[in-house]
Order: structure tokens, then C-alpha cells, then sequence
């Protein structure tokens, strides 16, 4: 369906909003069908465009954020890690820490980072910048919240360079998760890399 709809709308002007939704369409569908990596150069032909027709807004952002899932996805893990930090960056001085797609920004960067073995700076975003904003912004028992508790006791868990406290605030994260999902604490204790969910973004 997403590649019938490009082909409906290949040929308008690039300023066509068909056009550009179609585009943002078929890399969804890409996206969904785990076809990640036919879904980066759809994206990347999109961004010329959007930035072409000097588009600066949410859809830019989504596109963007979606990009970045993708060539994390697909193991380019450097490329979607200078995104990541650009459009965590961006979205925090423009919307501060506190609003909820900032968190989710930062929540995949922080997912990427422990890929990547960058502990200390993905346990300092977690502990610091996500967890107290989204506990404020979105309440203690939303799914983003948890997930980023779950995300941090999982690092806490890993990163060879622990301390007691570390470890002290790795029981109380895990704590936190596990009085909401109880299968989460069988799945801590057989971590060996951080594996929660993306949080992705509709183009």
C-alpha cells in the first residue's frame, strides 16, 4: 500500500504534500515490516526535500527520529548516535527536558549509548535528565517512565564499572519496574545488553 501510494504521487512537484506523505507512508511500511534498511534512503530523499522546501517542524522531527531508529536498527549504531545526540540536543533547548517527546528522544539515545558501552554517559542521562522528568511529567507508573527505569537497571546491571551505590540504585530501579511487571526480573537477571523498546514516531 505505501509503495502504491508513492508511485500515485511520484510524479508532483517535490513542494506537493502528497508527495511528501507518500514518502513518509512507504518508509513506514518499510519500518513495520522490518525492512529497516530499504526504509533509510526513502528517509534521507525526504529530509532533502523537507529541508529543500525549508520544512522545520514536527514532521522533520519525526522523520528524523525515525531515520535514526532505522540505522540503529540496522547496526549503524555511530551514524544513530550523532543523530540522536543532535535531535536530543535540539528538542531539550527548544522544549526543555520535561516534554514528553524529549524523553522519548532521549530515551533511544540512551538505548543507543548502551549499545554503543558509553555507560556513564547513558546511566548519567537516565538517572539525571530522563527519570525525574518523566516521573514529574508523565507519573511513575507510565509505560515511557518504566521503561526507561527498566533501561537503567539494566545498565546499572552491566556496566562493568559499577559501584555499590550503582548497585544500590540498580535494585531500587529494578524494584520499581518489578512491582508493575513482575516477568521483568527474570529478564534482568539473564541481561547482558540493554534490548528495551524504541520508541518510534509517525511520519
Amino acid at each position: 500500500l505505501g509503495r502504491a501510494m508513492w508511485k500515485t504521487y511520484l510524479g508532483r512537484p517535490e513542494t506537493d504534500a502528497g508527495r511528501l506523505m507518500s514518502m513518509g507512508t512507504l518508509a513506514n511500511a518499510f519500518c513495520l515490516n522490518g525492512r529497516g534498511e530499504e526504509a533509510i534512503p526513502v528517509l534521507e530523499a525526504l529530509l532533502v526535500l523537507l529541508r529543500r522546501i525549508g520544512c522545520d517542524g514536527e514532521y522533520m522531527l519525526a522523520t528524523k527520529c525515525n531515520l535514526a531508529n532505522c540505522l540503529h536498527d540496522a547496526g549503524r549504531l555511530d551514524e544513530a548516535l550523532v543523530l540522536e545526540r543532535e535531535l536530543y540536543a535540539g528538542r531539550v533547548a527548544v522544549c526543555g527536558v520535561s516534554d514528553e517527546r524529549s524523553i522519548s528522544i532521549g530515551s533511544n539515545l540512551a538505548n543507543t549509548l548502551t549499545h554503543k558501552g558509553f555507560w556513564n554517559e547513558c546511566i548519567s542521562l537516565l538517572r539525571d535528565q530522563l527519570l525525574p522528568a518523566a516521573r514529574q511529567s508523565l507519573g511513575p507508573d507510565d509505560e515511557l517512565t518504566l521503561d526507561i527505569n527498566a533501561n537503567l537497571a539494566q545498565s546499572l546491571a552491566i556496566d562493568p564499572g559499577r559501584t555499590r551505590g550503582d548497585l544500590r540504585l540498580n535494585q531500587h530501579s529494578a524494584h520499581r519496574v518489578t512491582s508493575t511487571r513482575p516477568v521483568f526480573i527474570h529478564g534482568l537477571s539473564q541481561a547482558t545488553t540493554c534490548s528495551k523498546p524504541r520508541q518510534s514516531f509517525r511520519t
